[in-house]
C-alpha cells in the first residue's frame, strides 16, 4: 500500500531500537512506555514546535507581490492534486497530529509520578496544537478526515471525510480546554508556546475564516481580556531579528542561526546593491493601498503627489517598502534609470546603481522592494537569518474582534478603539491623540467594513495573512484575476514617463471599494508595461485539492474542480 495520511494516523510516534526486552532507555524510547514521565512527555511535546508543523501561508499567492514575470500555481490557477506545498502541507500537518493525538493518549501513563493538574496541562498543550493542525486543514482543504485516537490499519481504512461544522466544534472543543488549563501567556524571555491567550487567538482566528462571527468576537474579546498583551511600540522594528518575544506576539517559534533553524531564501527580497536579486517584491496593487495621512486613499486625497508617491502616505507604507532616496542595507535606493550610481553609507563612496534596471537587467522590475523585517543581518551568515516566526499576534486580534462586530453589525466604542488602537501605534501616538493620526470615525456597516479591511492590508503585509483574508472575502476571483504591471524597459520608460516629468506614476490609479487600484488606463496609454497574467478559478480554488494520492489510494472525495 503506498504511503499516504493513514500511515501517521496509525503511525506510532517512536520505534524502539534496543536489544534488551525488558529495557527502554530514554534514547530507545518505545512507544507502548514512553511519556511516563514529565521529562519524556515534554520532549515529546517540545518535537511538535518544529518549524516544518507551522506552515503559513505565502503572499506570493496573493496581490500583494510580484516576482518578475512569474506566477505560482494560487497566481497561475495551476494548483492541483501534485503541487508541492499541497502534498506538504497535508501529509506534515497530518504528522503533526498523529503525534499530538499519540501524548493526548499516553499521557496518562505518567499518574503515578506527576498530579492531575500537570498531566490536564500536557494534555491541553497536546490538544492546542492538534486544534490548531486541524484548523489548517479544514480552512485549505475544506473535506479532511477527522481522528482523535491512534488508529489501527484496518480503522483508518475505514475513515471518511468528516462534516466541516463538526470538524470545526472540535477545534472548539480543544482551544477551549486548552485555554481552561494552560497559563495565561509566557513572559518576554519565555518561549511563546501554547497558552491560554495563544488558545483564545487560534480560536478566533478560524472562526473568523469560517465566518463564525460570534464565536470569532468572544475568542478574540476572552484574548483582549486576559490583559496579558499590548503592541509593539515600534512597528518598524518589531519584525527585525534583534526582536526577540515582543510582548505583541502571542503564539510565535524563535529562530536562531546557531541552532541552524532561520529563515532562508533571502537574496530575492534584499536589493541588488547588496548582494541580492530584488526579484520579490511589493506589488504596486499592495503599494497603492496604503492610505495618505488624511485616512482617504491616494485618489481621494489632495496629500498624495504621484510624482512624490512615499510621501504623505501611512507610516506603514514606508515601514513596508523602501521609499526611494533613502538609505537601505547600506546603500540608498533609487530605481530611477537616470541614476547609474547611488552612494554607498559605508563609507559614503558612488557605485553603479544595479537596483534600477538601466543598469542591471534583473533589479525589481516595478521599482519597489520590501523593508519590513530586512535588515543587514541578512546579508551575513549565509544568507539566513533569525527574526521570530510570529504565528498571531495582538493587533490580529483587535482586528479580528472589530471585523466580528462589525459583521454582526454591533457597531460600538470598542469597534473603533480595536482599529484605532493598531492605526495609532502605525502614527507612534496614543489612540486617544486623535488629532496626530486620521482615526476611524462611527459609520455604518459597509463603511467599518472597508476600514477594517484596508487595516489589515497595511498591516499585515509580508506576514502571510492576505491570502486568507482575499480566500474567506471571496476576493481572490477579483484580484487575482488581474494584471500585475511594472516599468516599461529603461529607454521605453525614459521616453514616455522621465522626460515628460510624470516619474513615478505617470497617472493616479483610481481605488474601488475594496481597495483595488485600477491601472489599465496607464497600461492603455502605454505608460507601463504587463509583468504577469494573474489567474483564479473560482470554481474550484476557494479550497485547495486533496492530495492525488490520497483519493487514489484511500478512497478520499477529492474537492469540486480537481
Amino acid at each position: 500500500m503506498k504511503l499516504n495520511i493513514f500511515t501517521f494516523l496509525f503511525s506510532l510516534l517512536f520505534l524502539t531500537a534496543c536489544d534488551s526486552l525488558d529495557l527502554n532507555p530514554l534514547s530507545d524510547g518505545s512507544s507502548e512506555t514512553w511519556n511516563s514521565n514529565a521529562e519524556e512527555i515534554e520532549m515529546s511535546l517540545n518535537g511538535l514546535y518544529k518549524d516544518a508543523f507551522w506552515m503559513q501561508d505565502l503572499d506570493d499567492w496573493t496581490d500583494d507581490w510580484t516576482y518578475r514575470d512569474a506566477t505560482t500555481p494560487v497566481t497561475g490557477a495551476t494548483i492541483n492534486g501534485e503541487t508541492d506545498f499541497v502534498k506538504t502541507w497535508w501529509t506534515n500537518t497530518y504528522k503533526a497530529i498523529a503525534r499530538a493525538n499519540t501524548v493526548i493518549q499516553s499521557v496518562d501513563r505518567a499518574a503515578a509520578v506527576l498530579s492531575p493538574a500537570q498531566i490536564e496541562r500536557y494534555a491541553a498543550e497536546a490538544r492546542f496544537i492538534r486544534a490548531c493542525q486541524y484548523s489548517r486543514l479544514l480552512s485549505h482543504y475544506g473535506n479532511i478526515v477527522y481522528t482523535e485516537t491512534t488508529l489501527s490499519i484496518e480503522e483508518a481504512l475505514a475513515l471518511k471525510q468528516t462534516p466541516k461544522e463538526e470538524v470545526l466544534q472540535k477545534i472548539y472543543a480543544d482551544f477551549d480546554f486548552a485555554a481552561s488549563k494552560l497559563k495565561t501567556t509566557y513572559g518576554n524571555s519565555e518561549l511563546k508556546r501554547a497558552s491560554a491567550g495563544a488558545a483564545y487567538a487560534m480560536k478566533a482566528r478560524i472562526a473568523l475564516q469560517m465566518s463564525d462571527w460570534k464565536t470569532a468576537r468572544d475568542a478574540a474579546k476572552a484574548c483582549m481580556d486576559l490583559k496579558a498583551y499590548t503592541l509593539h511600540s515600534d512597528f518598524g522594528n518589531l519584525f527585525l531579528s534583534k526582536t526577540k518575544n515582543s510582548v505583541e506576539t502571542i503564539f510565535g517559534l524563535p529562530r536562531s542561526v546557531a541552532l541552524k533553524v532561520t529563515l532562508g531564501g533571502l537574496q530575492d527580497y534584499v536589493p541588488r546593491n547588496a548582494g541580492g536579486y530584488a526579484a520579490k517584491d511589493p506589488s504596486w496593487d499592495l503599494f497603492c493601498a496604503f492610505l495618505c495621512k488624511d485616512g482617504l486613499p491616494i485618489d481621494e486625497s489632495p496629500l498624495f503627489n504621484p510624482r512624490e508617491p512615499f510621501k504623505n502616505r501611512d507610516p506603514r507604507c514606508t515601514a513596508t517598502i523602501v521609499e526611494f532616496q533613502t538609505p537601505h542595507i547600506g546603500f540608498i535606493f533609487q530605481p530611477h534609470p537616470d541614476s547609474v550610481q547611488v552612494l554607498r553609507t559605508s563609507n559614503n563612496t558612488r557605485v553603479n546603481n544595479n537596483d534600477t534596471r538601466s543598469i542591471a537587467q534583473f533589479a525589481s522590475f516595478n521599482g519597489l522592494i520590501w523593508k519590513k523585517g530586512i535588515d543587514a543581518d541578512w546579508t551575513l551568515n549565509s544568507w539566513t537569518a533569525e527574526p521570530d516566526k510570529i504565528i498571531i499576534r495582538y493587533a490580529d486580534v483587535l482586528l479580528m474582534y472589530a471585523e466580528a462586530k462589525i459583521e454582526l453589525n454591533e457597531i460600538d466604542q470598542s469597534v473603533l478603539d480595536a482599529i484605532n488602537t493598531v492605526r495609532a501605534r502605525a502614527y507612534g501616538v496614543a489612540v486617544t491623540a486623535t488629532s496626530a493620526y486620521p482615526a476611524v470615525n462611527m459609520g455604518n456597516q459597509a463603511a467599518l467594513r472597508k476600514a477594517v479591511r484596508i487595516e489589515r492590508r497595511m498591516e499585515f503585509a509580508l506576514e502571510g495573512i492576505r491570502y486568507m483574508d482575499i480566500i474567506r472575502w471571496k476576493l481572490a476571483e477579483k484580484v487575482l484575476n488581474k494584471l500585475n504591471y511594472g516599468l516599461l524597459d529603461p529607454a521605453d520608460l525614459r521616453t514616455k514617463v522621465v522626460k515628460p516629468g510624470l516619474w513615478f506614476f505617470p497617472q493616479v490609479p483610481q481605488i474601488d471599494d475594496d481597495g483595488v487600484a485600477d491601472f489599465s488606463p496607464m497600461y492603455n496609454a502605454g505608460l507601463i508595461k504587463q509583468l504577469t497574467i494573474r489567474k483564479f478559478d473560482a470554481t474550484r480554488q476557494y479550497l485547495w485539492p486533496i492530495p492525488s494520492k490520497e483519493v487514489l489510494t484511500s478512497g478520499l472525495v477529492q474537492n469540486p474542480g480537481y
